[in-house]
């Protein structure tokens, strides 16, 4: 088990293994990664310190400098959009391109200014929420859960507002490069109750955790390269992680699907249960590893499809995959 106690509900501790990890770098690395976390906790503070209207404003303007001009992954997001949306015309991909860079503008927005806009008594203000009951009474089961979602919508404020709820939940992350800034994600996401597991190494954490009937969250939409499931993705082969669907079926755990997607501006966001499907219930979707799998791919498909676009280079014959989002 890593030094923080995973299931009692104790107040996040930086672990010492992120100390570590600082003090392991080359002098070099750590005076970049002070720098950088410098810059990013004084550009948080102007955005958290500026009107929201006038980010929004900026977050569009700002949007189409970075896809038309500075041209950011632009293969990637163009050669994407063709294969998953083969109809568009070359304007159409180009505004999908600008709307991409502005949800993650917003995304970071909102992330800023959370703690201060979604609370208890307001979240009402902003989220529409479908399937809410069907949820609950899923995570009510005293029995291990697996909550998924994928990289589009804001999937980070979905997590907080699940927080917010009061349902612990239990996300593996991948940890950042630089330990100072992972520390500062971390404190973030785990503000509000949610408790984050390295990806690296947190599969005695995991094990532990469905054991003791806890929920765990993922996203479902990660390139897995070679060694992972096939699946079909927007007509296209990918490969997913086989964790998911092991963690579900070995311990007869539950999956929930969920998406996070946004209707319009800041703060403006539907959230919706995608789907659920139990394997005590013998369904196909539960058959085994591969049809588990293409059901939850399907459902990140059809919400990514009908809400906006996910823009994945995910093949699996390509040994370096990556993923980036969308509304």
């Amino acid at each position: 088990m890593r030094e923080t106690t995973v299931l009692r509900g104790d107040a996040p501790v930086a672990p010492a293994e992120a100390i570590q990890r600082m003090a392991n770098r080359s002098l070099k690395s750590r005076i970049t990664d002070r720098l950088a976390y410098i810059a990013v906790r004084v550009a948080i503070c102007v955005v958290q310190a500026l009107p929201r209207p006038f980010l929004e404003r900026q977050a569009r303007g700002w949007s189409d400098f970075l896809a038309n001009r500075v041209k950011i992954r632009r293969t990637v997001v163009r050669e994407n959009l063709r294969q998953a949306f083969p109809d568009w015309t070359d304007a159409e991909c180009r505004e999908a391109a600008r709307a991409m860079w502005e949800h993650l503008l917003l995304m970071v927005i909102e992330i800023a200014h959370a703690p201060r806009v979604i609370r208890k008594t307001t979240w009402r203000r902003h989220l529409r929420i479908e399937g809410m009951e069907k949820f609950v009474r899923t995570m009510w089961l005293d029995r291990p859960k697996v909550v998924l979602s994928g990289h589009y919508g804001n999937f980070e404020l979905a997590a907080y507002i699940f927080g917010v709820f009061g349902f612990k939940l239990f996300s593996v992350a991948r940890e950042l490069d630089n330990p100072l800034l992972d520390r500062f994600v971390t404190d973030f996401r785990e503000s509000r109750g949610q408790t984050i597991l390295p990806k690296r190494g947190s599969a005695p954490d995991v094990a532990a955790v469905l054991e003791e009937q806890g929920a765990i969250g993922l996203l479902g939409d990660q390139a897995a390269g070679l060694k992972g499931c096939r699946v079909d993705f927007f007509g296209r082969p990918a490969s997913v992680h086989k964790a998911i669907g092991v963690f579900s079926l070995s311990s007869a755990a539950p999956v929930i699907v969920c998406s996070a997607t946004r209707r319009d501006g800041l703060f403006s966001f539907d959230i919706r249960v995608e789907g659920v499907v139990d394997p005590h219930d013998e369904r196909p979707e539960t058959a085994d590893l591969t049809a588990l799998s293409q059901w939850y791919t399907s459902l990140l498909e059809r919400a990514g499809g009908l809400s906006g676009v996910l823009v994945f280079r995910q093949s699996i014959s390509a040994p370096r995959l990556c993923a980036k989002c969308m509304n």
